[in-house]
């Protein structure tokens, strides 16, 4: 070999991209001059993509593998003129690598609230957020929507763009579901799966892929989630007595925890007893009567007295006249559910009042 060719494979090209970062999504190849070697090797490692630019004009797509950049390898080269003479080539050409990972855990959300009909609620608000992964699946498409001649493109440059595109899908695609907002937690795999299929078109528009978007969670305001907590507690108390008692415990408990307080022993001593009212009034029962019972109706009788109706009498005022003679067990009365008058001494309520009454002095 003499001492040209080896000088010549000194200096070979080898154009490679070592990427040390999670987020770089194209990297454009340094070469001063962007002077390229006739025979230099491209080498391309899984989960990468190389472009060739030409003169500002996309060449080639170079898979992963070692490719010797030669006329037969690139037809367009074929078209150039300064390649035979080696080193001092006048071709100006480019090579861009692109990363084709995934890129993962990139998250999305709503910024501000998104008003829905519900239902059951009515208008509601809610907010939604997830994950989603991506990749480039079109390394040409990409360069030319999105990369254009950006030497070192990171995800963070596209990552808005996208973002804002999933959650505007995200929010159609909530309000058209007509999804009852408290069933959307049963659903979020195939809310996951409808947004899949809604935004892949627009990703491939710029030469990506989407791979995997989640819902992670949709949630209601601070204030809605704290009624609804409310009415699945009073669900879960069910029967309010036996939560009273419950209650009235906790209280004295803690009262008894804490004598002095700020309020005072006496303030302290006095809930305390108005507590254990409560507590006592609950354990009475839902049976225990809340009101005095009512007064006994007094029984009123009339008398046939002299020959006139006289009353109505009750039973003290007739053991009176029954003392002073004005009423026998002969005399009449009457009262009210009877159906007839009476001798006072065949009605039972009456029987007593003549027990000790004498019976009549036989005439001689």
């Amino acid at each position: 070999m003499g001492l040209i060719d080896k000088l010549k494979g000194e200096f070979i090209d080898i154009i490679e991209w070592l990427d040390s970062s999670t987020d770089t999504m194209c990297y454009r190849f340094e070469r001063y001059g962007n002077e390229i070697k006739f025979g230099a090797k491209l080498v391309v490692r899984e989960g990468q993509a190389a472009v060739f630019i030409n003169e500002g004009k996309l060449a080639d797509v170079f898979a992963p593998g070692t490719h010797m950049l030669e006329t037969k390898n690139v037809p367009i080269l074929s078209t150039l003129q300064g390649w035979p003479y080696g080193f001092h080539s006048p071709f100006k050409a480019e090579v861009y690598f692109v990363n084709t990972r995934n890129l993962t855990d990139l998250k999305w959300g709503t910024k501000n609230p998104v008003m829905l009909r519900d239902a059951e609620f009515g208008p509601v608000r809610v907010r939604a957020f997830g994950s989603y992964a991506m990749r480039v699946a079109d390394p040409a498409v990409f360069i030319r929507e999105i990369v254009g001649t950006d030497g070192d493109f990171t995800a963070d440059k596209i990552t808005e763009q996208l973002r804002n595109i999933v959650v505007a899908r995200t929010c159609d695609a909530i309000a058209e579901s007509h999804i009852p907002v408290l069933d959307l937690a049963a659903n979020y795999d195939e809310l996951g799966r409808l947004l899949h299929e809604k935004i892949g078109p627009e990703f491939g528009q710029y030469g990506l892929g989407l791979t995997k978007l989640l819902v992670e969670n949709i949630s209601l305001p601070p204030e809605v989630e704290k009624a609804m907590d409310k009415r699945s507690a009073m669900g879960i108390v069910g029967n309010l007595q036996n939560y009273a008692q419950f209650q009235a415990a906790n209280a004295m408990e803690e009262a008894a925890k804490n004598p002095g307080g700020a309020a005072g022993g006496g303030m302290g001593m006095g809930m305390g007893f108005v507590m254990a009212g409560q507590m006592g009034q609950a354990m009475q029962g839902a049976g225990a009567p809340q009101a005095p019972p009512p007064l006994p109706q007094t029984v009123a009788f009339f008398a046939s007295l002299g020959g006139a109706q006289a009353g109505p009498f009750d039973l003290e005022a007739l053991r009176g006249k029954v003392a002073g003679g004005e009423v026998t067990s002969g005399t009449l009365v009457w009262k009210q559910g009877m159906v007839s008058w009476t001798a006072a001494g065949q009605v039972q309520e009456l029987a007593a009042l003549f027990a000790n009454q004498p019976p009549p002095i036989p005439k001689p």
